[in-house]
């Protein structure tokens, strides 16, 4: 495995900024425990004809479908894996049925609540005109089409109820990162909120995430019974963030049946192979990565504390944004340590736009904040309670959406082995630092 280790040779030199030129030298361990890394086995079943998928899905349902007139698909949801091979496949389906298609954006307040904002967001999806093949039609404005429960508004996209006559909502089941109930990522979620737009999202979030499991339910009940949405598509991942479903489901059965999608994309997630940690390292946080930046369900935590699911982490530390999040670091406030270079790339309104819309400030607020990676880890293990340094139970990971490889220091390594589905991929060695405090050590992917 010499080739694929991911230590350099000046592994163990100290960085630059040691001694009275590192103001945070104070926090230094002389003795870090050493690492490996490793190789997580994740079941890889996933669907290879993306657009044999579609057709199939949705040909079982084919009966729902007029023979004629405009058919609105929504779509918006970041980090779908193929989204845009989806969209444009369901197109050609739809248009092969005799429908004239169009598509919009249907995420809320993304893409900092603007119409040009939105089609961003959906051009860094891969979805433009040109690559799904029909117009993008994309506003904010919205039509109220009633109340739930206490008064509780219930808001469309406008080009969608006036415009189109059948809907069909393109989303993921998965585990939200802010709450839980019967159904919470999906097509009822996209349905009560997505298509809601900004208003609708700042109203929906204004009742609080413990609502949630009951609203969503019921604005998306009422939505299906005034707009023409005759199903939407399903999709769900496996461990490696790839497709392995994609379903239509009709409306009249879409509660029970996301509640089991539901079930179904929970026990596919990929998840830390360890109950508790002292530290955790991500590489990167991001919306496309997750919701909230970095999965709550990956990390156990959320920003009131410890989500009572494993694992349990006592200092998150994270280094950097993705490209594709464009400055939107919403969920940074989970972190205990960030590096500077992440909070140089945020992009204030894009972050804030998000955070208020979900009444959750604290999603953007700013940790410790150090220069390099010696700095993070040390500061980290200093804020840490009842760890010797060189006994640390520290992981290392891109991001909480790729799990497959991981470097773990050599005091957890027999527990990832007794575990069944983790190899060590390289040989135990020092935290190696360059002479400017930056890990030499690297990830695949």
């Amino acid at each position: 495995m010499a080739d694929m280790s991911p230590f350099q040779d000046d592994a163990t030199t100290p960085p630059a900024t040691t001694g009275a030129a590192d103001p945070l030298a104070v926090f230094r361990h002389d003795r870090l425990p050493s690492w490996a890394l490793v190789h997580r086995r994740i079941d890889p079943t996933e669907i290879d004809d993306v657009d044999g998928a579609v057709a199939k899905a949705i040909g079982a349902v084919a009966s729902l479908l007029p023979s004629s007139g405009r058919a609105c698909i929504a779509v918006g949801s970041r980090g779908i894996d193929r989204i845009a091979e989806v969209a444009r496949a369901t197109v050609d389906v739809l248009r092969a049925r005799g429908l004239d298609v169009f598509a919009i954006p249907a995420m809320g307040s993304h893409g900092a609540a603007t119409a040009d904002g939105q089609l961003a967001v959906l051009a860094s999806l891969g979805i433009t005109p040109e690559s799904i093949g029909c117009e993008i039609r994309s506003s904010m404005d919205t039509v109220q089409i009633g109340t739930v429960e206490d008064g509780i508004p219930v808001f469309v996209d406008r080009h969608a109820f006036e415009e189109a006559d059948v809907v069909i909502p393109i989303n993921r089941v998965k585990p939200h990162t802010d709450f839980t109930g019967p159904v919470e990522s999906g097509l009822l979620k996209m349905i009560a909120i997505g298509l809601g737009k900004q208003r609708g999202a700042d109203t929906f979030h204004g009742e609080g995430f413990d609502t949630f499991h009951r609203l969503i339910p019921s604005v998306a009940a009422f939505t299906l019974g005034s707009v023409p949405i005759p199903f939407g598509l399903a999709l769900v991942e496996n461990g490696h963030a790839r497709l392995r479903r994609i379903e239509a489901v009709p409306a009249a059965s879409m509660y029970e049946r996301e509640q089991a999608l539901l079930r179904e994309a929970d026990s596919s997630l990929a998840r830390l192979p360890v109950d508790a940690l002292d530290v955790l390292i991500l590489d990167r946080i991001g919306k496309d990565i997750s919701g909230l930046g970095m999965d709550s369900n990956v990390v156990g935590r959320y920003y009131s504390g410890p989500t009572g699911r494993a694992p349990l982490i006592q200092r998150i530390v994270v280094r950097g944004l993705t490209d594709e999040t464009e400055g939107n670091a919403v969920g940074i406030g989970m972190a205990d340590v960030v590096l500077r270079d992440a909070v140089e790339r945020m992009d204030n309104a894009k972050t804030y736009m998000n955070c208020v819309t979900a009444k959750t400030p604290e999603g953007a607020r700013i940790a410790l904040t150090v220069d390099t990676d010696r700095q993070g880890l040390d500061v980290a293990i200093a804020c840490c309670i009842k760890v010797e340094p060189e006994r640390a139970r520290i992981v290392r990971i891109l991001d909480t959406k790729h799990l497959e490889w991981l470097l773990a220091s050599e005091p957890l390594l027999e527990e990832l082995v007794a575990t069944g589905t983790c190899d060590i991929a390289s040989p135990v060695a020092p935290i190696g630092f360059d002479h400017e405090g930056r890990f030499t050590d690297a990830l695949p992917g």
